[in-house]
């Protein structure tokens, strides 16, 4: 199997899919929300099998497949994975057909079209797979531009209370970083022999001085994308308008894409300059660890406050990567799964409870747990995973940040680890103030909120929880699939880990 052209075929067939719901009649929208389920399952059926056929110990990129597109400028078709890539094409294969299930009545209550709505979230699922396969800088630069579109008309169209001004914002600043971008990779093609193939490139001696400017490019595009404190602020309004579903993937996957292309773009091709600038990257990882926990603890809208949380575990996956320790850098990976999982399951349970009371106001709320029990169980499960409760998959990810963080940089360890005091604060409150303490009154006349999970709801969130505990107890399936590919990224730029002291050792033995 491992000739099997996985990557481009799961990358066209959610494109493929897209089309055939986008055209199904407006009149038969269970039809679309069916066939659009299916072609998600058979994604993650071929996941499943490319995660199989993956050799850990094998080549750093495998399933590399490359179809000539226009030769005079060097660009190519490139596909090819490793593990970090691996991982997060099946973090994408698990997530969309649980958001379809969610979404299920999403388009209905916004009262435009079913297929459509179900299409782009296809259409969104083909450019994902695009941009963590791409093997090609300019395959890669146009599948993070075009990912873009299905996600400002899913904002736009289906979102609720100021979706406009949220989509256009969301559009502007992630098409302004492209632009940055769009700048570095032609630098990066003049320099690089006229090619855009990363394996040429990563060869290739770059100048002081032209390495840092063009890491500077690629680095603001991915840092608005992530996003990095201070280019978060369009992460709350985009988060609190998107339909839950979308937000569920704009948070948990759509923004993994800036940590990603760090660790595939700017640390590889750029070394010097990366060892340059993370002085820098770290200070605005730890500032956006505690500002946007801080934000988190004042909101009164629920989406707002998981956008915020959001924002501070990204500085945890930003510390990680500028760590230059394998142990850090598999924990930031780790952690792109990981809160992947907990975020998006965070999201899609808060999108339950604020359809069912019609508001994301927590101030609405006081109580529920009363009126909707398991739902009430299920969120403050996804808020524990959330604040990284040992047990949950998130904290064997933030341990190993802080671990990996602490041997080369002690302050920036202990002051990243307040994050987690302020994640407990956050969360704990939010679930006291929706779910727990005396019932509101109000609540008990809104007939959706006597409706506890119902079997589609269950069987949405019941695979999250599942795999949130597998990997909080037994996280060495994914770990193997990462270490090979967070060492090569560390090789690439020179690092290795710190020797253990000697006291350390003579511990060790002991």
């Amino acid at each position: 199997m491992s000739n099997f052209p996985f990557l481009s075929v799961l990358t066209v067939a959610p494109l493929v899919g897209a089309l055939v719901v986008a055209f199904l009649p407006r009149h038969r929208p269970e039809l679309a929300k069916q066939v659009a389920f299916a072609w998600s399952l058979l994604v993650l059926v071929l996941s499943v099998v490319m995660w199989v056929s993956f050799n850990a110990g094998g080549d750093r990129f495998q399933f590399r497949e490359s179809y000539s597109w226009i030769p005079n400028w060097g660009v190519s078709f490139t596909f090819a994975a490793d593990g970090i890539a691996l991982v997060m094409l099946m973090l994408i294969a698990v997530l969309v057909p649980l958001v379809i299930l969610a979404s299920w009545h999403d388009a209905e209550s916004s009262k435009r079209s079913v297929p459509v709505y179900f299409a782009l979230l296809l259409v969104l699922e083909c450019t994902m797979i695009g941009v963590f396969a791409a093997a090609d800088v300019f395959l890669f630069y146009v599948f993070f531009e075009v990912m873009l579109v299905p996600m400002y008309f899913l904002i736009g169209s289906y979102g609720g209370h100021q979706r406009q001004y949220a989509a256009v914002k969301f559009f502007l600043y992630s098409l302004v970083g492209g632009l940055f971008m769009l700048a570095a990779v032609i630098g990066l093609w003049v320099v690089g022999g006229k090619t855009f193939d990363w394996q040429a490139l990563s060869q290739v001696d770059i100048s002081t001085g032209t390495e840092r400017w063009l890491f500077l490019g690629f680095f603001l595009a991915f840092a608005i994308k992530a996003p990095f404190f201070p280019f978060h602020t369009w992460l709350p309004d985009a988060g609190g308008a998107a339909p839950a579903g979308a937000a569920a993937l704009l948070v948990g996957v759509l923004d993994k894409v800036g940590t990603f292309g760090i660790l595939r773009y700017c640390l590889p091709l750029f070394p010097e300059a990366s060892k340059w600038f993370a002085p820098w990257a770290l200070a605005l990882g730890v500032i956006g660890i505690v500002y946007a926990a801080l934000l988190a603890v004042g909101q009164n809208d629920l989406k707002r406050l998981v956008s915020y949380t959001s924002i501070a575990h990204f500085g945890f996956i930003g510390v990680g990567i500028f760590a230059f320790t394998t142990q850090a850098g598999t924990g930031a990976v780790l952690y792109m799964l990981n809160h992947g999982l907990a975020t998006g399951l965070l999201f899609l349970v808060v999108g339950m409870l604020i359809a069912r009371r019609g508001s994301a106001l927590i101030s609405d709320f006081g109580g529920a747990g009363k009126l909707v029990p398991v739902l009430a169980g299920v969120l403050f499960f996804a808020g524990l995973a959330s604040l990284a409760l040992p047990g949950t998959a998130p904290f064997i990810s933030e341990f190993l940040v802080l671990i990996g963080t602490f041997t080369v940089n002690k302050p920036v360890a202990v002051i990243a680890t307040l994050g987690i005091i302020l994640a407990a604060a956050y969360v704990l409150w939010m679930v006291q103030r929706t779910t727990q303490g005396t019932l509101n009154p109000a609540l008990t006349e809104v007939d959706g909120m006597r409706r506890d999970l119902n079997l589609r709801e269950k069987v949405v969130v019941a695979p999250l929880i599942a795999l949130i505990v597998l990997l909080g107890f037994f996280p060495k399936p994914v770990t193997d699939v990462i270490n090979p590919a967070v060492q090569a990224t560390m090789d690439d730029i020179g690092r290795t880990d710190p020797a253990p002291s000697v006291g350390t050792v003579q511990e060790a033995g002991r």
